[in-house]
């Protein structure tokens, strides 16, 4: 068993990177954007596409469905516009299938969702499919690998919609169409869905009927997988996570402070399958902690049949009155558990956040000292005619990593931000970019900083004749790894024609004779 490593201390998180920009890279003056979520192509993981709602305006309270994308593994980003020109949308969500297709699910005044796919990284999408929905909608793929690999399930909120009697709905074909939604036993609100290793799926959130903000529901489904069969959930299990699920309060009067998080590890250690549920919560109503909120972790290593207590991931003093808030948490494939949240420790303002990280390598036992990756910032900015900054955070987690998309306002108003968390691990081989191109298992031909494999799996440098060397680079590699550029071997092998008592590779062999051997090589 290879253990889940934290990320690497020494490879800090980058700067962030704002998405919404102008032509030129810029900040756009006036607008706003927040309610940000990301996806990453698993085949190319250099390609990553991020959604939010944007304000063209912060005079008014119209939306669309934002988009960009990046083909550079987030250092650079194009905002080409929205995906419906002068169409009102809501709550984003992003995801990505097995075979790298990117989907974007969207929320439609009238409360009923769309979904678009794209298969070349977010550049350009195809035409919506209606997918019933509702408000606080999301959804997740399956990516097991299994006879289900590119399941695509969504669940909303019970509150507004057509669809409150069935919040529920599955697409057996990548999403390019969806099953008649459904019913559930007891529809968890406000939370997120996650697939297993076996393909179970899991449906995390509070307690909609009777509405209960201190009862977290995991609901368990194992025939999900069965395209042939009718959905149904099999298990709903009841989760103390140590407090209650806050709406409108002081850093984000008009939103959520964080909504519940599920995921599973799907490594190869003894905790494949465990399911770990994570959000911010106000822990005053269970123990009377002085903590307006603190971010609270559960796990199940039974399937969701039974709970661990709740574990509490910010360090800070008990009772300081800082607030944690917008509470995120990806699993990475090697098990890692990587948490950011925003924490006002620092300023002891409730409005003055920064970006803080954890990451837990034995499945939430314990948790790295908290790290804090931003400079401080003010939520109350840039309200575009209503007082929040959306309703959430997204993360996805690789093995060396993690790539955020969020909303602050470094600029003085709401903009959405990209930051790369530790090393980049763009070929998936479990080795940070860094090191691989360090060792040179890895080539940087145009010293970019990006390996040259992982920009021809991005399509941003040609290789026509397919020898993974990008076109015009040949002359700068070194396939034979000798510590010599091809282009100096061969002038040294040419060289030993004119000079034959010549060593210009000191290998104590004349050239002449290294020619020979390697001419040699082709009897």
């Amino acid at each position: 068993m290879v253990p889940a490593t934290s990320v690497r201390a020494d490879v800090p998180a980058s700067a962030p990177v704002q998405v919404n920009v102008g032509a030129l890279g810029l900040n756009i003056p006036g607008d706003a954007a927040n309610e940000s979520s990301i996806a990453v192509d698993p085949t190319a993981p250099n390609r990553i596409a991020i959604g939010w709602r944007q304000f063209d305006s912060v005079s008014s309270n119209f939306r669309e469905a934002g988009y960009a994308y990046s083909a550079d593994g987030g250092r650079t980003w194009t905002f080409p516009g929205v995906l419906q020109n002068g169409v009102f949308r809501s709550d984003p969500v992003l995801g990505s299938l097995s075979d790298g297709t990117l989907l974007y699910y969207s929320l439609i005044s009238g409360f009923t969702c769309d979904l678009w796919r794209s298969a070349t990284g977010g550049a350009t999408w195809g035409a919506a499919v209606p997918a019933a929905g509702g408000d606080k909608a999301w959804f997740t793929t399956d990516k097991s690998g299994r006879a289900s690999d590119g399941h695509v399930y969504a669940s909303w909120s019970t509150a507004a919609g057509p669809f409150t009697a069935t919040p529920f709905i599955r697409s057996t074909n990548g999403g390019l169409s969806f099953e008649p939604p459904i019913a559930m036993p007891n529809p968890p609100r406000w939370g997120t869905l996650s697939v297993g290793p076996g393909a179970e799926l899991y449906v995390a959130g509070i307690q909609s009927a009777p509405f209960d903000p201190t009862t977290i529901l995991v609901a368990r489904s194992a025939s999900a997988q069965n395209a042939m069969a009718p959905m149904q959930f099999e298990q709903t299990s009841v989760i103390d996570l140590g407090g209650a699920l806050t709406f409108g309060a002081a850093p984000n009067p008009g939103g959520l402070l964080g909504q519940v998080w599920v995921d599973v590890d799907r490594s190869s250690s003894p905790l494949r399958g465990a399911v770990y549920v994570l959000s911010s919560v106000d822990p005053r109503i269970k123990n009377r902690i002085d903590d307006p909120q603190d971010v609270h972790f559960v796990r199940s290593l039974d399937g969701g049949a039974t709970w661990s207590d709740p574990i509490r991931v910010n360090d800070d003093p008990l009772g300081n009155n800082a607030w944690q808030w917008f509470g995120t948490m990806a699993v990475a494939p090697n098990g890692r558990i990587d948490v950011v949240w925003n924490d006002t420790r620092d300023s002891g303002v409730p409005t003055i956040s920064r970006l803080y990280y954890s990451s837990s390598s034995d499945g939430g036992v314990t948790w790295s000292s908290n790290q804090a990756l931003t400079a401080a910032w003010n939520s109350t900015l840039g309200w575009p005619q209503q007082n929040k900054i959306g309703d959430y955070y997204h993360l996805v987690a690789d093995n060396v990593g993690a790539d955020l998309a969020f909303a602050a306002t470094f600029n003085g108003e709401q903009d959405v931000w990209y930051l790369r968390i530790g090393d980049r691990d763009c070929d998936g081989n479990g080795i940070g970019d860094t090191i691989d191109l360090a060792d040179g298992t890895l080539a940087d031909c145009n010293s970019n900083g990006i390996p040259d494999a992982c920009e021809i799996a991005a399509g941003t440098v040609p290789d026509l004749n397919g020898d993974g060397i990008p076109d015009g680079c040949p002359l700068s590699s070194d396939l034979n790894r000798d510590g010599v550029v091809d282009a100096n071997d061969l002038a040294i092998l040419l060289g030993a024609w004119l000079t034959p008592a010549a060593d210009l590779n000191s290998d104590g062999t004349t050239d002449a004779a290294d020619l020979g051997i390697l001419l040699g090589a082709w009897d």
